[in-house]
């Protein structure tokens, strides 16, 4: 992709039009909100999450909640929004954060020297959320895309089993696989050398766009994201990102909540074989794979559009099965 090719995309991931945020939510029959969450002071100081909610429109009872998580690079405000978006005119409310150090939270960016402090803002979050009146009875789903799916995983590993009505895995980064992770000793170097300069954004990888998104239209689009991180890795993201996968890896077992986990065949970026041995591994009563032959890694935007109607409709109708019966009012 060209840099000219980047400016001529458009403004908004949808179009030039609507031209406003609240008129495309609008168009799509739903609502959206932002605002910021400060999190509890845990001795090192609150921290600010730039946090968005969609639901669906015309202020109806929501069938149930659901808490989600993007990847690594990524934000909530550019094509994120599109599932978010599809889901709320489904009937769900949706709600989300920037991780530390993505979009518009604080941190340096794309800097995650630890996962724990991560999941322990984002759990308080979720619950602020949880708590309101109007939520009162409502289920409660996790759902998180590539590095977003292990952070769901290690929610639920830290949590009660009866908090979550059940989990949607998007090509989650849950294992860093053989073909793909460093050879020895690759990441004993690089995890010692994070020691002294963890910030150091010099780890080489493969352009992400390029090997998530199918289409090339949009490509252009993601790659027009204001907020996108594109330098390279941060030596303490990457050794972070290999103690929580191999954390993860070694608890595939322990994982109890419902889950459905998705994953393109063709997924240059996470193992689509280690989404099968989470399903194998897992200790769930109720859990379902859907492996889609030729699909990347980003499933629900870089896709063409008749691949991405699929899956939505898998990841629909998983949700509705587990929710209590629509409002009538």
């Amino acid at each position: 992709m060209t840099q000219e090719e980047v400016l001529q995309a458009p403004v908004n991931f949808w179009g030039e039009h609507p031209a406003t945020e609240a008129e495309y939510y609008a168009a799509q029959g739903a609502e959206g909100e932002s605002s910021y969450f400060s999190t509890p002071d845990d001795g090192a100081g609150a921290r600010r999450l730039f946090t968005r909610a969609w639901r669906p429109a015309g202020g109806k009872r929501p069938r149930a909640l659901v808490f989600m998580v993007h990847g690594y690079g990524n934000d909530i405000s550019w094509t994120f929004q599109s599932t978010a978006v599809f889901l709320a005119r489904s009937g769900f409310a949706c709600f989300a954060a920037d991780l530390p150090g993505h979009g518009r939270s604080h941190g340096l960016r794309a800097f995650v020297p630890e996962l724990e402090p991560a999941v322990a803002d984002l759990l308080a979050f979720f619950r602020s959320v949880r708590r309101r009146e109007e939520h009162a009875g409502l289920p409660c789903f996790l759902f998180g895309e590539s590095m977003g799916g292990a952070i769901c995983l290690l929610i639920h590993l830290r949590t009660p089993p009866e908090e979550w009505a059940g989990a949607v895995l998007v090509a989650p980064m849950c294992r860093i696989s053989d073909r793909i992770r460093p050879p020895w000793p690759v990441p004993e170097i690089l995890t010692l050398v994070a020691r002294f300069a963890p910030t150091l954004p010099i780890v080489p990888t493969a352009d992400l766009i390029e090997k998530s998104v199918k289409v090339p239209a949009k490509r252009l689009i993601s790659a027009r994201n204001p907020m996108r991180y594109t330098g390279r890795p941060r030596l303490g993201t990457v050794t972070e990102l290999l103690r929580a996968t191999d954390e993860l890896g070694a608890r595939l077992g322990e994982v109890t909540v419902p889950f459905l986990v998705v994953h393109g065949s063709a997924d240059e970026v996470t193992d689509p074989a280690v989404s099968r041995a989470l399903y194998e591994a897992a200790a769930s009563k109720d859990k379902t794979i859907k492996m889609y032959d030729g699909m990347l890694h980003s499933m629900l935007f870089g896709e063409p559009d008749e691949n991405i109607q699929r899956v939505r409709g898998d990841i629909i109708a998983w949700l509705n099965e587990r929710c209590t019966p629509a409002a009538t009012s």
